[in-house]
Formats: structure tokens, sequence, C-alpha cells
């Protein structure tokens, strides 16, 4: 057996193990137990007020593990920059797309970032959030640039931005921390669930998560069209 075959044969074993592993976490000991989900599911409207279950689970019962994943956005937004932020000298391209795509940019940056916003606010209500509503508003700003030399993009407002959204999720953590003893526990009640404004804070923690989002991946992408363009 040469190496090829050695490799691929622990990768289908551990496979292998993984699925089992798997089929018994999901399936057997829910038989059982009736699972983390089940009871989410039965005490989430009741303990986090959220219509959409999933917005409970990554603010509320995981946000540890949501600061973790705008944590790692942010130092790989970062590292990209210091590595690819090196300007080449060269000869410039005009990268202006012509008047009819620069027209349908400039008509689909107002529906973007709507579309965005709507995702971001109604995240606690219908499946969507921060994350996806944060990726549309870049792709807002991103659009146009594609289209034309001039950017909708302040670099310096959009760094303001992430800021302000990073350190807003932290502090309405800790206020719930330090108000009702659990780090982003939901802050002004529960509401009614399905009304837009219900789930406590965890809206102002999407709309955070959005805005931190949306500004990291538009002023990274932006920054990187703007190294291709004085190539």
């Amino acid at each position: 057996m040469n190496f090829r075959e050695f490799s691929s044969l622990i990768f289908v074993i551990g496979l292998s193990l993984l699925l089992l592993a798997l089929i018994k976490i999901f399936f057997v000991e829910q038989l059982v137990t009736g699972g983390v989900g089940a009871s989410i599911l039965a005490a989430a409207p009741e303990q986090v007020g959220t219509a959409n279950i999933v917005t409970s689970v990554v603010l509320a019962y995981r946000g540890l593990d949501t600061l973790g994943e705008l944590t790692i956005l942010f130092v790989a937004a970062t590292g990209a920059g210091l590595v690819l932020g090196q300007r080449r000298s060269g000869a410039k391209y005009d990268p202006d797309a012509g008047f009819i795509l620069r027209g349908a940019a400039d008509v689909l940056f107002p529906f973007l970032i709507l579309l965005g916003a709507y995702i971001i606010l109604h995240g606690h209500l219908t499946p969507g959030g921060g994350f996806q509503g944060g990726a549309i508003l870049a792709a807002a700003f991103f659009v146009p640039i594609l289209a034309s030399p001039a950017s909708p993009l302040n670099h310096r407002v959009s760094s303001a931005i992430e800021g302000l959204a990073g350190a807003s999720f932290i502090l309405i953590g800790l206020f719930g921390l330090f108000g009702e003893g659990d780090f982003l526990v939901p802050l002004f009640g529960m509401g009614e669930v399905g009304d837009l404004f219900s789930a406590g804070s965890l809206p102002l923690l999407y709309l955070a998560v959005g805005l931190k989002v949306g500004a990291e991946l538009a002023g990274l992408l932006a920054h990187l069209h703007e190294i291709e363009a004085s190539d």
C-alpha cells in the first residue's frame, strides 16, 4: 500500500467515525433525551422572545460564539489588508464600466441598502439577520465601485462604524452581565413574540453585527479594488 492509498484509507475511516458520531448525537441521543434542540424550541419564545429561534441561539444561548465569529472576521479583514495593502506600481487602467452598468449600479444601490436593512432589522422574526444583511450592505457599496471609479464608500466613516458596532455589541453584553447576571441576556423586556419590537435587546445586537460585517467587508473589497486599479 503506497502513501496515497494509506492516506485515503485514513480519511475514509475518520469520515466514517465522524458520521457515526453525528448519527449518535442527532438521532440516538435525541430519541432518548429529546436533545438540546427540543429544549431550546420549547423555552426560547418565553426566555428570549424571538419568533426566529435561530436568532435566540446565535445571540443569546451561544452569544459568545457569535462574538468569536466577529473577532475572527475582524482579524481576517485586518490580516488581508496588511498582506495586500502595499500598492504596486504600474500602468493604471480605467475601471469605468460604461453608462448602462453605472446607471444600473446607481439604481441598485438604494434597493440593496433597504434590503440589507430589512434583513438585519427583521432577523429576530424571519430567516436572516446581521451576517446576511451585512453582506448585502457590503454588496450595495461594492457594486458601484465595480461600475465606476467613483466610490460611495468613505473609508474613515466605514472604519468608525465598524469600531462603534463592535463596541456596541460588547457593551450590550456587559450591560446584561452586570444588570441581569448573564452576558448578552436580552434587555428591555421580551415583548410579544412576532412583533417588530420584541426579543428585548437582540435586534440591537443584530444591528451591531450587520453594521460591523457590512463595514468590514465593504472596506476590504473597496481596498482590494483600489489596489487592483493601481496595478
